[in-house]
């Protein structure tokens, strides 16, 4: 399994102090985030993709190309690239760029967003969202797979002759996952491309996230790809440790009651109830965690969130040490007990190459 942690880059005021950080503050404090996550023995660092305000990521490449230039073993991937909005033709040469500059250490993750505001930003319909995000992946996917592509369809002017440059490293494109909360269309059309589903679960119940991932792994199954077991899922989480569960929940609780995502509505013991949230000592996390298995079965990739709701920087580095030398050793022990030999590893360049090397031979 690969662990790691994903950032929305949201600028939220520090409820104790009151005091917001500026946006260069928290590009930097996002920078020094991922590179704590390499030096704690995390495997991936995500960013989000957003237009607008409150959050700073509107440039994923550019952050993870200087992670890249910094880091050496980390994988660098997105919790959002905006399928919907970002003109394919564009996310083929970003990414591939990004895949040369970082030695193959990239994959992505496709989704909607949910900022209804953008798809005029940027010239689309949101009526259109689903059907955007199937024409738009189908181009993509020509695109890092055929030299050259001629292609006519519904949303952006004809291609032809064209070939997207760079190339993807080794002729490898970037693994790609399929993000969403709630919609079955993306569940099923990562499972019709035999892609990685992740279930960004932070705010639903288990129940929930049971349904979707078995409705993946169905319809994995149903388009020729493998048994379900086999299917490639990556989930999400969020949590606050200290050392003890009454100092976690104390020091937490403002931030989570002010918080713009889910502050002034149900209570932290409400919502760590209901939900993925888990507020505790290192211990607490994992045993959740190791739950999250009951509920989706074996699973490839598990990303936190951690640096949200106006935490400052030094808070969020000390959660991450707690991260790396109490909890994902002992998730990655407990994690391999038990596991099939016939559920894959989640994918790298490496293991791609390997595949396609194969099927060449």
């Amino acid at each position: 399994m690969q662990f790691g942690i994903f950032s929305v880059g949201d600028v939220t005021p520090d409820p104790t102090n009151g005091r917001t950080p500026s946006e260069h503050e928290r590009i930097k404090a996002m920078v020094a985030i991922a590179l704590k996550a390499e030096e704690v023995g995390l495997d991936v660092f995500a960013t989000g993709e957003h237009h607008n305000p409150p959050f700073v990521p509107s440039s994923p490449t550019t952050m993870l190309g200087y992670i890249a230039a910094h880091t050496e073993k980390l994988i660098l991937s997105t919790a959002t690239t905006l399928i919907t909005t970002n003109d394919p033709v564009k996310i083929a040469e970003d990414y591939a760029m990004l895949q040369h500059l970082a030695d193959g250490r990239v994959d992505l993750m496709m989704g909607r967003g949910n900022t209804g505001p953008v798809y005029p930003w940027f010239g689309q319909d949101i009526r259109q969202g689903l059907n955007l995000a199937k024409e738009n992946y189908a181009l993509l996917r020509r695109l890092w797979r055929e030299d050259v592509v001629n292609w006519e369809g519904e949303f952006r002017t004809p291609l032809q002759a064209f070939t997207s440059t760079p190339r993807p490293l080794d002729g490898v494109p970037p693994f790609v996952w399929h993000g969403s909360i709630r919609s079955p269309e993306i569940a099923d059309l990562a499972a019709f491309h035999g892609d990685g589903f992740f279930h960004n679960n932070i705010f639903w119940p288990a129940e929930h996230t049971r349904k979707m991932v078995q409705l993946y792994r169905r319809r994995y199954a149903h388009y020729g790809h493998g048994r379900p077991e086999q299917a490639i899922v990556g989930l999400g989480g969020q949590v606050f440790m200290r050392k003890n569960s009454q100092d976690a929940v104390r020091e937490f609780r403002p931030y989570f009651d002010n918080a713009p995502v889910y502050g002034h509505g149900p209570s932290l013991e409400e919502f760590t109830e209901q939900t993925p949230l888990t507020v505790g000592s290192p211990q607490e996390v994992i045993d959740r965690t190791l739950s999250f298995r009951t509920t989706v079965g074996d699973y490839q990739r598990q990303l936190f969130l951690m640096d949200h709701a106006g935490l400052p920087l030094k808070t969020v580095l000390e959660q991450l040490d707690l991260l790396g030398e109490e909890v994902v050793p002992v998730l990655r022990k407990e994690f391999a007990v038990g596991r099939s030999v016939s559920v894959p590893d989640a994918p790298t360049h490496g293991s791609l190459r390997a595949v396609q090397e194969v099927s060449a031979a």
